[in-house]
């Protein structure tokens, strides 16, 4: 499990369903009364089942299982399905339906009762969870990663690079002497991982390692990977020319069999070859 992987969509999600729980052993409703006889009336909580046998099953179980269930998926491969629903959907369903039972239970307490302090914290969790669910698909500030990416690594010789890898605009310094941002054995006027190499494969042309022709339907999308892994030059080389660092989201430009084809932040295009369980942006 990578918390990487999360956005700050699922952190609004969790964030609801701690609320939740934390308002499940509250009182639910408070007595409108005065005088010394409000002092003996114990008012139940969610987890009293035998005075409030429904708001446990229809405002706090269905808003933290859907909250699980939404973040959970971020650790399954996709397409998993549970019946027709996948589990981002069927979490989508569970938050959406504490929202319905929360009201539905205001509307079914006595004229003498009103809300409690943990209907009014639950309140907050089924909206937060249910809003976040139904929204970070479709707002680019909830599809950010949740955990800021790793910052600068040690250069050669325990030197410190200005920008690390997924800074865009950092210099790279290259190893034994080489100059920021020129690969190890590439010459001065020589070009560069990602540019068009003499008699080599063109930009929109597939290379070896590519795995078949590009796919004519397919639509760029950004996406972050799970965990480090490597990027192979477009030629077949084998030696990786970047590394796919988790919590920093890349462009997949084409699509060729099972492998993508990556664009890193400072314009190097190479093969991704193990895109399982990538995270789509």
């Amino acid at each position: 499990m990578n918390i990487r992987s999360l956005t700050r969509g699922d952190g609004a999600v969790i964030g609801a369903a701690v609320l939740l729980f934390i308002a499940s052993f509250l009182e639910y409703f408070s007595a409108d009364c005065e005088g010394s006889y409000c002092d003996k009336i114990d008012m139940p909580n969610a987890w009293d089942t035998d005075k409030l046998p429904l708001i446990l099953a229809t405002v706090f179980l269905p808003g933290i299982l859907g909250a699980a269930a939404l973040v959970g998926g971020r650790f399954l491969p996709e397409n998993r399905k549970f019946g027709s629903l996948d589990l981002s959907q069927f979490g989508i369903s569970l938050t959406v339906f504490s929202v319905w039972g929360w009201f539905w239970v205001l509307g079914s307490s006595s004229d003498r009762t009103s809300v409690g302090a943990g209907a009014i914290l639950a309140l907050f969790g089924v909206l937060i969870a249910a809003a976040a669910a139904l929204l970070t698909p479709m707002i680019p500030f909830l599809k950010l990663p949740l955990a800021p990416a790793a910052g600068p690594r040690p250069g050669p010789y325990g030197q410190q690079q200005p920008g690390g890898y997924g800074y865009p605009g950092g210099p790279q310094p290259g190893p034994y002497g080489g100059q920021p941002g020129q690969p190890y054995g590439q010459q001065p006027g020589q070009p560069g991982p990602g540019q068009p190499q003499p008699g080599g494969p063109q930009p929109g042309q597939p290379g070896p390692t590519a795995g078949g022709a590009p796919d004519p339907n397919f639509q760029p999308f950004w996406f972050a990977v799970p965990m480090a892994r490597p990027l192979f030059a477009e030629d077949g080389s084998p030696q990786p020319i970047a590394e796919l660092a988790p919590g920093t989201w890349y462009l997949a430009v084409e699509q060729r069999g099972q492998a993508l084809i990556a664009q890193t932040q400072d314009g190097r295009r190479g093969v991704l070859q193990d895109t399982s369980n990538i995270q789509r942006g």
